[in-house]
């Protein structure tokens, strides 16, 4: 196993023991996902129902071979070629109020990772009223203003990445352009590292 010279023992410790849970396997979920990994997490529960299009290759942990593969198994193949020692559970599903308790039963964090936001309020919905702890992301699209885009925590267990203003719209944008949506994905990785180390978001 690679082991991340960065890391104490400690760190090191909580960070491969933890579960954590990703809710869309996209550009949010995709590049977060691959931040967790490098950053020394071992097991991930990722969940999604699609497949890998060419337009998501501007934005989206994928390459082009890959095109018209589940998202699941395409990014279970890209996160082993990172660490081949991880614990992967991958669902190839649609998440619903019926099924996602249990798919992330075991992860106290899970990482939500949709772009409808009737799926963002399905999860938080379902998943807030518990013990999890929930890192969102709202406000992404476009282009430029990196540092209007920052963590925040609302409530007792769910951090807020963002500006909180510009969504996207793949009609009539603002788009998901690569630069702010890696900003936000990472930002979601390293607020998940910062609940896991006990550190402030």
């Amino acid at each position: 196993m690679a082991a991340n010279p960065y890391l104490n023992a400690g760190e090191k410790e909580i960070l491969e023991n933890a579960r954590i849970g990703i809710a869309g396997a996209g550009g949010l979920g995709s590049n977060c996902a691959m931040h967790l990994v490098r950053a020394g997490v071992r097991r991930l529960v990722i969940v999604d129902f699609d497949v890998v299009a060419a337009g998501n290759l501007n934005r989206q942990f994928f390459f082009a071979d890959q095109v018209g593969r589940p998202k699941v198994e395409a990014l279970r193949e890209n996160l082993l070629r990172i660490e081949p020692d991880l614990e992967l559970e991958i669902h190839n599903i649609r998440l619903t109020p019926d099924n996602i308790h249990g798919i992330f039963a075991r992860c106290p964090i899970v990482a939500e990772a949709f772009d409808r936001a009737d799926a963002k309020q399905m999860l938080l919905s379902s998943l807030l009223p518990g013990d999890k702890q929930i890192v969102s992301v709202s406000g992404l699209g476009g282009w430029g203003k990196s540092n209007d885009i920052r963590a925040r925590r609302l409530g007792r267990n769910l951090v807020l990445v963002g500006d909180g203003r510009t969504g996207t719209d793949p009609v009539n944008g603002p788009f998901p352009i690569s630069p702010r949506v890696g900003i936000a994905a990472s930002m979601q990785a390293n607020s998940i590292a910062a609940l896991l180390l006990g550190l402030e978001i």
